[in-house]
């Protein structure tokens, strides 16, 4: 029985198909809940896929499936992205899903879509026939490598009466549920940090450091009007005064054990945030929103943390003064 099982495989294997593991659900998916992924040369696509198309997975994700994906070709000037894309895309492959040859003839298998290339730099030019389609969509961290790109993301999404919306999964990090739920009443401040790694081609928190300031709006919410930057080699201090008059701050590290935390500040009391939980909560709240349409990260909200970042930048440039929100607005909408 083990040999004849042995040879069949090998049979099909030989015949150029990928066995799959028993993991993994087969994509066998009813219209409505087939998921597509754009890009495939970051290790989201493969932790994402996994959870979604888990055999155990039940209802935690609404019945969700990958489907299919188009690996795109990758970026040449950032070697994360071109280094992996070979490996990944056999990843997803192995997992029994279908890789097509282009964004176009992904849209015509899938209901929803999950954007994940890695650099940001591309997500204006392959969001768009997703929105031209009318496919819900989420798109990774950043949603775009510029504040411009991101205004051009949302106007199209308004344009063609689709929702969007972007998250680090860093949003959803242990205690976050129960703060934005009231436990610490109104929130008065918040320091979160993460690690802030550097990449060449893309602004300096765009890259990495993403992931902390997102925590920092999850607490604090949009609203931040200056920002003032203290930067040296190993680390970043990126200080935000808001319109009421709150203080938020983030912290990136580039030397030393980094992790990633913080604290939010209450008029009950402080609470400590953390430890990462994983990719688990994002997901639910994609999926819930690839059902119900309803945005969980408002479009204000991402501008206005997209602003903080680009603000920071300026602020590092400029010595260290502080620059105003509004100022980085208003020159995105002019671009």
């Amino acid at each position: 029985m083990k040999r004849r099982c042995f040879l069949r495989t090998g049979a099909i294997m030989g015949a150029g198909m990928t066995a799959v593991s028993p993991l993994f659900s087969q994509p066998d998916t009813p219209n409505g809940l087939r998921v597509g992924i754009i890009g495939l040369d970051t290790s989201h696509c493969i932790a994402f896929t996994k959870a979604l198309n888990a055999v155990d997975a039940g209802q935690t994700f609404l019945g969700y499936k990958v489907v299919a994906a188009y690996p795109t070709q990758g970026s040449s000037d950032l070697p994360v992205s071109i280094d992996r894309l070979a490996g990944f895309t056999g990843q997803i492959r192995a997992m029994g899903i279908e890789i097509t040859d282009s964004i176009e003839a992904l849209l015509e298998k899938v209901d929803v879509i999950l954007l994940e290339t890695v650099d940001g730099r591309k997500h204006l030019e392959q969001a768009l026939p997703v929105l031209r389609a009318g496919k819900r969509m989420f798109i990774d961290k950043p949603i775009a490598a510029s504040l411009a790109d991101a205004m051009a993301i949302f106007n199209a999404a308004k344009h063609y009466n689709v929702p969007v919306f972007s998250s680090s999964s860093l949003r959803y990090i242990n205690g976050m549920e129960e703060i934005k739920n009231g436990s610490v009443g109104k929130v008065l401040g918040a320091e979160t940090f993460s690690p802030a790694k550097l990449e060449k081609t893309l602004p300096d928190l765009f890259w990495y450091g993403i992931h902390g300031v997102e925590m920092l709006f999850a607490a604090m919410g949009s609203g931040c009007k200056s920002v003032v930057r203290a930067f040296t080699p190993d680390t970043d201090v990126v200080v935000g005064i808001w319109k009421d008059n709150r203080i938020g701050s983030f912290r990136g590290i580039r030397a030393g054990k980094a992790g990633y935390g913080g604290t939010v500040f209450g008029e009950k009391d402080p609470r400590t945030l953390g430890p990462y939980g994983g990719y688990k909560s994002l997901l639910v709240e994609i999926t819930r929103f690839f059902k119900t349409g309803i945005v969980p990260v408002k479009p204000e909200e991402t501008l206005n943390l997209l602003a903080f970042m680009e603000a920071a930048d300026e602020s590092k440039i400029k010595g260290g003064v502080p620059v105003e929100i509004q100022t980085i607005m208003e020159r995105a909408k002019s671009k």
